[in-house]
């Protein structure tokens, strides 16, 4: 198949990509990774009038361990954060992640900021994003904005990136000492979109007793469902927690398998997730 006819941009500067899609407005749309967008181009899924090439813009190539967590520029792809030890040291649950996203192949080219923005609730990286508390920063000529994970995504598919505007980069914030993260999820066939999948965060006190835990998870609704089980946990293990996070998942029907079981899948991989981050902020290890 073949994608319907466009315009095809390559900008030589973030400038003037900013630029062209403020000229395109609703009819311009980003190619960085590709690994989305083309197939859905070649299926007719979508159609703009303007294609914009941003992959000579090295200055998006980038990822940074600031004060606080990771930055991560729009053309770092997926594989060159996942061997990052550096972003791994400040914030492990990016690389635990990852490591489930589709096959190798994908992850060389993929961009961690295009699966943010292809905003797709079974994808790994906009439950990692939202249960950390990360943004999003989107640009347009004159002015650059930073949204919050919790407003960004807003409807399968569909993000808060406005029309015109070019997404630059997203922060990962660090979890910071005695925290542990985890991400358990359970696909069809390996590098096959999640059936269900839950990333987990705990922090402990210096006695070795829950601060904070949290989950978020996918293909679990239209969007990434954030948990908060900090009141749920016990000493005897996590099972109310996961049983909290089964309640609020929000799954559907669909022809790889039930509402029913994707909530019940939830649930258990909530307990293991939450359960290994436990494990992980006692020891200070990643697991």
């Amino acid at each position: 198949m073949k994608p319907p006819p466009f315009e095809y941009h390559a900008p030589r500067s973030v400038a003037e990509a900013m630029e062209v899609l403020a000229a395109a407005g609703p009819e311009g749309k980003v190619l960085a990774g590709g690994q989305s967008l083309i197939p859905l181009l070649n299926m007719r899924l979508a159609a703009p009038g303007h294609l914009v090439d941003v992959n000579r813009l090295t200055a998006l190539d980038t990822v940074e361990v600031e004060p606080g967590g990771v930055r991560v520029g729009a053309l770092a792809r997926h594989a060159r954060v996942e061997r990052s030890a550096e972003a791994a040291a400040a914030q492990p649950l990016l690389r635990q992640a990852l490591r489930l996203v589709a096959h190798p192949v994908i992850r060389n080219r993929g961009t961690v900021v295009g699966s943010l923005v292809h905003a797709d609730p079974a994808a790994e990286l906009p439950a990692v994003l939202t249960l950390l508390g990360g943004s999003v920063r989107l640009a347009r000529p004159g002015a650059v904005r930073d949204v919050p994970a919790a407003g960004f995504f807003t409807g399968p598919l569909e993000s808060a990136a406005a029309p015109g505007e070019l997404a630059v980069s997203a922060f990962f914030p660090a979890s910071g000492p005695r925290c542990g993260t985890a991400f358990h999820e359970v696909a069809r066939r390996h590098g096959d979109y999640a059936l269900a999948g839950v990333a987990a965060l705990v922090r402990l006190d210096d006695g070795l007793r829950v601060t904070a835990a949290r989950a978020a998870c996918v293909s679990a609704g239209p969007v990434p469902v954030v948990v908060d089980v900090t009141g749920h946990a016990r000493a005897d293990g996590w099972a109310a927690a996961a049983r909290a996070v089964a309640e609020r998942a929000e799954p559907e029907d669909d022809i790889h398998a039930s509402a029913g079981y994707r909530r019940h899948l939830t649930g258990v991989l909530a307990e293991r997730a939450l359960r290994e981050a436990a494990l992980s902020a006692a020891s200070g290890e990643e697991r």
